[in-house]
């Protein structure tokens, strides 16, 4: 795959050029008949093309390559061991020799052998993998056996689950990774926040791509997989896996338009839902019936489906039901899931703490999502309502998301919250805490969203009031822009909606952003604090934890945020 970018539209005919070089030097190298999609968007062009799975690297250059020959993109330089784009014999021999290096005939044979067995194989730049957690096996691709040298009896995968969507991944990942503990048998889960088995971290960091699947499925203890798929990691490194029990799409909202061509919610949803490709007829897709686009594209994926609504009686629910389908939704203040005529109470919504007294409607939804996927791989009602009624009580259920702190009659709201929909909701639950104090809000954003993109968060922000509000930067997220370049942009629809200036401060470093905001409040006042770094939300939680241990209350002497911890 080829981001081409371009300011202007592609020219006619170059994607046709495209096309024909491509096929004429997959011919020239012996290659099959490759498949070709060329995609042209308002920022270039996405360019597609299948290779054999050893020869990968070399097709990257192909694509490079021919891209450079038909869109006429001549520079003059020529990078050593890259083919040259304006001499085409040498560049073929580059490519010839490329391809040879590349030839794994003992790869190629254990993949073979691995479909044959039905089982997959996960290949990355040193490991290959046959089986899943377990029952898995990895060799360096460098030192691999031969087929008959594999105990193939000894292997075989795992239940799993992909959890992707706007917003909402990672707490439901989370839910699905505690309904399936209730089974007994260790679980394994990727998130934004790193690798976790039996909830226990294996690695920090944001692992919702691929990479965090394999490391999922490779460790040795994990006998179920709950895998969150992001949008960035599906369109950079696809998907880890080629078949899953379950897939959730918790919905599409705006973000990230302009990365990738993706330029709209249409768009959006089609990378979205790339997850049901992994879903056959013994599977199960869960949607969303409040978004108006699952709704739409749901019909026609071809897989099974289960759907989740705010209200247990949504038209959609009610005729799946009838036809002997999953479902799950709120009736009476209860959230129900039905199945095959049979319907069971989770219990009162309200109750859940997850749901900050019903308040938090989006995470009903995301407690409806984790309930129909773990139904659906075997976990019984009662154990998810005997769970439900607990998770989230504690701080380690969830950690990073609508976390609340009580120093002394101030509360402090520490969520991750990311774009406008997500920032929406949770002042909308900060509008319902409020009371008569003083509203004090962090506010920042990942430096890959256009300009467009930020103000809209700003504006979001402006509409609920807040008192004060700090900018920060996101340490490892400003993605190519200047510090404070995104906080300068915020700093616009919030002068434009007439929040003072001297109300709105800059503090670049995100933890001590949210330590100065925390300084500013006095009693009664609420602070809400979208933290998106991991380091930072940790260091953040942990010394919001000491406050609260120390009986800290506004007007003291603030203590010093706790040393980052080393990765």
């Amino acid at each position: 795959m080829l981001e081409a970018v371009s300011a202007q539209p592609i020219a006619a005919g170059v994607l046709e050029r495209w096309h024909a070089i491509v096929g004429e030097t997959c011919a020239a190298l012996g290659w099959p008949p490759p498949q070709r999609v060329a995609r042209a968007h308002p920022g270039g062009a996405s360019l597609l093309l299948s290779a054999p799975l050893d020869q990968l690297f070399a097709a990257t250059e192909v694509n490079e390559w021919a891209w450079q020959r038909a869109s006429g993109a001549h520079d003059g330089f020529h990078a050593p061991g890259h083919p040259a784009s304006w001499d085409q014999a040498a560049a073929l021999d580059t490519l010839h020799r490329l391809a040879a290096g590349e030839r794994a005939p003992a790869l190629l044979a254990l993949v073979a052998a691995a479909r044959t067995h039905g089982l997959e194989a996960s290949i990355d730049d040193a490991t290959l993998s046959i089986g899943e957690g377990r029952w898995s096996r990895s060799w360096a691709v460098d030192d691999l056996p031969a087929p008959d040298a594999v105990p193939w009896e000894a292997l075989r995968a795992v239940p799993k689950a992909l959890v992707t969507g706007s917003n909402g991944k990672t707490t439901t990942v989370r839910l699905l990774a505690a309904a399936l503990r209730t089974r007994g048998a260790p679980v394994g889960h990727c998130c934004t926040d790193g690798v976790f088995v039996d909830d226990v971290a294996v690695a920090g960091g944001d692992w919702s791509g691929p990479g965090g699947a394999r490391q999922v499925l490779r460790h040795p203890g994990v006998e179920a997989a709950v895998l969150e798929t992001a949008r960035g990691g599906i369109l950079r490194r696809g998907m880890a896996v080629t078949r899953a029990d379950v897939a959730v799409v918790t919905g599409i909202s705006a973000d990230h338009f302009g990365e990738y061509g993706v330029y709209g919610l249409e768009d959006l949803a089609d990378v979205k839902l790339t997850v049901a490709r992994a879903i056959d007829a013994r599977g199960v897709l869960v949607l969303n019936a409040d978004d108006a686009i699952l709704r739409r594209r749901g019909a026609g994926l071809g897989c099974p489906l289960a759907w989740f609504a705010r209200e247990h009686a949504h038209p959609l629910l009610r005729a799946h039901r009838d036809a002997g389908g999953r479902t799950a939704g709120v009736h009476d203040g209860e959230l129900l899931l039905a199945h095959g005529g049979d319907v069971a109470s989770l219990g009162a919504v309200a109750a859940m703490p997850l749901t900050f007294g019903g308040r938090a409607t989006y995470n009903i939804g995301n407690l409806a999502a984790a309930a129909l996927a773990a139904h659906a791989l075997g976990v019984p009602a009662s154990a998810l309502a005997a769970l439900y009624a607990g998770f989230g009580a504690r701080h380690a259920d969830n950690r990073g998301r609508l976390q609340r702190w009580s120093l002394g009659a101030t509360t402090v709201l520490l969520d991750y919250a990311h774009n406008p929909e997500g920032l929406d909701a949770l002042l909308g639950i900060a509008d319902g805490l409020r009371g008569g104090g003083r509203l004090g809000l962090l506010l920042g954003q990942a430096g890959n969203r256009d300009d467009d993109a930020v103000r809209e968060l700003g504006a979001v922000a402006a509409r609920h009031r807040p008192d004060r509000v700090v900018l920060k930067d996101i340490a490892g997220y400003l993605r190519g822009r200047a510090p404070g370049e995104i906080a300068a942009i915020l700093r616009e629809p919030l002068l434009d909606a007439g929040i003072a200036p001297d109300a709105i401060d800059t503090v670049l470093d995100e933890a001590e952003a949210a330590r100065s905001l925390v300084g500013w409040a006095r009693d009664g006042d609420l602070v809400v604090l979208p933290t998106h770094g991991t380091q930072a939300r940790e260091r953040v939680s942990r010394w919001l934890d000491g406050l609260v241990q120390a009986g800290w209350t506004p007007g003291q002497v603030l203590p010093d945020l706790p040393a980052p911890v080393a990765p």
